[in-house]
């Protein structure tokens, strides 16, 4: 599209998505199929709230979606059993067509670490119940069952991954990003996305909706809370703050684009993120305390990154800009928010739920030294300051969850840019695709025995498909990688690749 095109349409699609056809509210709406097709979620919780989700969409995959540009009313309730027979709150929200008729609701004055049960109604119409939890309450210690997922390239396979998960009963489960692909036609073509590259508001929308059909991912998101974070595809590939994959957009038109994917996004994610002026600006990092266990920090390595250094992709280091010292993942006010909080932190562990692998991997054999650029690896500067303030503040009690390629990986995380010098400080533990990359193989490509030879803080790497499973206690942090055999046919089995262990004040992890 001619950039001055593109910029007429973005704001025309900016207008019309914050003024509403109708300002009043549909008290009794019917609908030609079920509106509830997106299913539920809940989210961000704390120790007397949680924040709960749903989307009006009777025909999720047409402009539209099935709903005239009318705002509509949407009863919801909590309950403390499954039948609701106990109903301790409930409520009408309104779900508003210049925010893609979705609905939050901030279900406050709960008791913490509780089971809640919820459910919405419009019309004559009644979701699916979804189960959601709080988190313990400040300084009690609780154990923590973690999920961790990511990476579902719905053109790629079937989510047999997400379904286990839901039969898993997590407390909660934290998604590392790529929760949609922007692109069509790439990923193997199992299934098909049902437009093509996104362009618009309403495709992200759809594109959104599509996903959300899918029955595996509904169970998964209605079993407990999800911690969400945003990765590249919810925009663009590989984009990085306002530039994009392949530099042909300016930075007018990557704010442009990333506007429309961030309000996209939080239409369609349980989260409680502060309001913006520009959707383009949508802060997203935020903190989760689990009692006195965990702090559970979700990061943003996309919005306010520097761009990649030496043209992106693997290169040997050192390149061009590659050593710059004022590189950036985070920025530097999200580093200082993460400082901060991990240094006032009294919880036993620190997790840090993030996009990109930490750990740098060396894939040339010999002397010379190739990295990626996407990742940590690509900003030393960047990565030696995390790990100095993670060896300064919260040494050998801090987790990192990683997704991003595909492919699963456990690391020691050291400081000193990972040359033997360096100190263990942390562990990381990179999780593998829902569907992402097909089926998959034993080990990722480039990845080979003398390279892992010559990466000894990789202890382990695979790359088939599936999730992480974690076990939090006082005294260590388990890692199980779960994964399935096959994803581009249904039915898939799951079971247990690798087991490890983390035991707190302790340096490096531990196979089981």
């Amino acid at each position: 599209m001619h950039r001055r095109s593109f910029l007429d349409f973005a704001r025309y699609a900016a207008l019309a998505a914050v003024i509403p056809t109708d300002w009043r509210v549909r008290l009794r709406p019917s609908f030609r199929a079920d509106p509830f097709s997106l299913g539920v979620a809940s989210g961000d919780p704390t120790a007397d709230s949680v924040m709960l989700w749903t989307r009006l969409a009777p025909e999720p995959l047409v402009p539209g979606y099935g709903m005239d540009a009318v705002r509509t009313a949407v009863r919801w309730e909590l309950a403390e059993d499954d039948t609701f027979g106990r109903v301790i709150q409930q409520g009408r929200a309104t779900a508003a067509p210049e925010l893609g008729h979705s609905v939050h609701v901030d279900a406050t004055g709960l008791a913490p670490g509780r089971d809640y049960f919820y459910r919405f109604m419009a019309g004559d119409a009644v979701s699916a119940v979804g189960r959601t939890r709080t988190t313990p309450a400040a300084n009690t210690i609780e154990p923590l069952r973690l999920g961790v997922a990511g990476c579902q390239s719905y053109e790629a396979g079937h989510y047999t991954a997400l379904e286990h998960m839901a039969q898993e009963r997590f407390d909660l489960i934290a998604h590392t990003g790529d929760y949609i692909y922007e692109y069509s036609g790439r990923d193997g073509g199992v299934r098909k996305h049902a437009t093509i590259e996104i362009q618009s508001l309403e495709d992200y929308r759809i594109r959104y909706a599509q996903y959300k059909s899918d029955a595996m991912l509904q169970a998964a998101h209605a079993s407990c809370p999800w911690l969400v974070t945003w990765d590249d595809h919810e925009v663009d590939n590989n984009y990085a703050n306002e530039v994009g994959e392949n530099w042909m957009e300016s930075a007018e038109q990557m704010r442009a684009r990333r506007a429309m994917a961030y309000q996209a996004w939080w239409e369609n994610q349980p989260v409680r993120v502060p309001r913006v002026r520009s959707w383009a600006d949508l802060t997203i990092h935020r903190g989760t305390q689990w009692g006195g266990l965990a702090s559970l920090w979700t990061l943003d390595t996309r919005q306010y990154r520097s761009d990649q250094p030496c043209g992106d992709g693997n290169k040997v280091v050192p390149c061009g800009n590659w050593a710059d010292p004022d590189s950036t993942l985070l920025g530097r006010g999200q580093e200082q928010w993460l400082a901060d909080g991990v240094a006032t932190s009294r919880a036993r562990w620190q997790v840090l739920a993030q996009q990109v692998m930490v750990a740098p991997f060396d894939f040339r054999a010999g002397p010379e030294v190739q990295v990626s650029m996407d990742q940590w690896s690509g900003y030393p500067a960047a990565h030696e300051r995390l790990l100095t303030m993670i060896a300064e503040r919260a040494a050998n009690r801090t987790v990192v969850l990683t997704g991003d390629i595909h492919s699963a990986w456990a690391n020691d995380l050291a400081t000193d840019f990972g040359r033997p010098e360096g100190r263990v400080v942390a562990a990381e533990f990179v999780g593998t695709s829902i569907a992402s990359g097909g089926d998959g193989a034993d080990r990722s490509g480039g990845v080979t025995d003398t390279s892992l030879a010559e990466n000894p803080h990789t202890k382990w790497q695979s790359a088939r498909r599936g999730y992480l499973r974690c076990e939090v206690t006082p005294e260590a942090w388990h890692t199980d990688y779960r994964v399935v055999p096959y994803i581009t046919r249904p039915g898939a089995p799951v079971e247990t690749a690798s087991r490890w262990r983390v035991e707190h004040g302790v340096a490096g992890i531990q196979r089981v």
